[in-house]
């Protein structure tokens, strides 16, 4: 880590990759809902960050519909749900159009979760991780399937000031929900 990620309050960005979509034919990309695999895991991602104690205070989400869902069902696992900015640039982002969005955060929030897409998501994570827990880089590099969540720690007075190489890459998790 650089010296930057020694300096200021602890943060953690929290990255939730969709959950598992459905592929209805003549659907547009953007409008694909989740597969009843996604209805499962994306309450378990939930229950995931509530027992671990990653709410967030603010969450970004992509507008596409299989994001918005896996927003709505993680986050009725919890009490109240943090406010929730919808963004349609998380929609196909690349990792500057992801940092952009994330530099943009208001310097209260501690807790911040990015809901959205690979590959960008998974580029996002190994970009910003300057190490990482055990085998935490090395688990993001061989695959972020549908549902993963990485969480990312740095230190910082605001969130303009995260760049490559300052986070520390504590976690990797893939919940899945229990088959019917």
């Amino acid at each position: 880590m650089n010296e930057r990620a020694a300096a200021g309050p602890r943060r953690r960005l929290v990255v939730l990759r969709h959950a598992k979509s459905a592929w209805p034919d003549g659907v547009p990309d953007h409008e694909r809902p989740l597969a009843t695999r996604g209805r499962r895991d994306a309450p378990a991602a939930g229950r995931v960050l509530a027992e671990s104690d990653l709410l967030p205070d603010l969450a970004l989400c992509s507008t596409a519909v299989r994001a918005r869902e896996t927003w709505e069902l993680a986050s009725r696992e919890w009490g109240t749900p943090p406010s929730v900015r919808l963004d349609g640039r998380l929609y196909g982002a690349d990792v500057p159009e992801l940092l952009e969005a994330v530099r943009e955060v208001p310097e209260h929030v501690r807790t911040l979760l990015l809901v959205g897409h690979n590959p960008g998501l998974e580029e996002l994570v190994l970009e910003l991780a300057g190490d990482g827990f055990d085998d935490t880089l090395g688990r993001v590099r061989t695959k972020f399937p549908t549902s993963a969540v990485a969480v990312l720690v740095w230190h910082g007075t605001a969130w303009q000031e995260l760049g490559p190489g300052d986070a520390l890459l504590t976690d990797v998790v893939v919940p899945r929900g229990k088959k019917e």
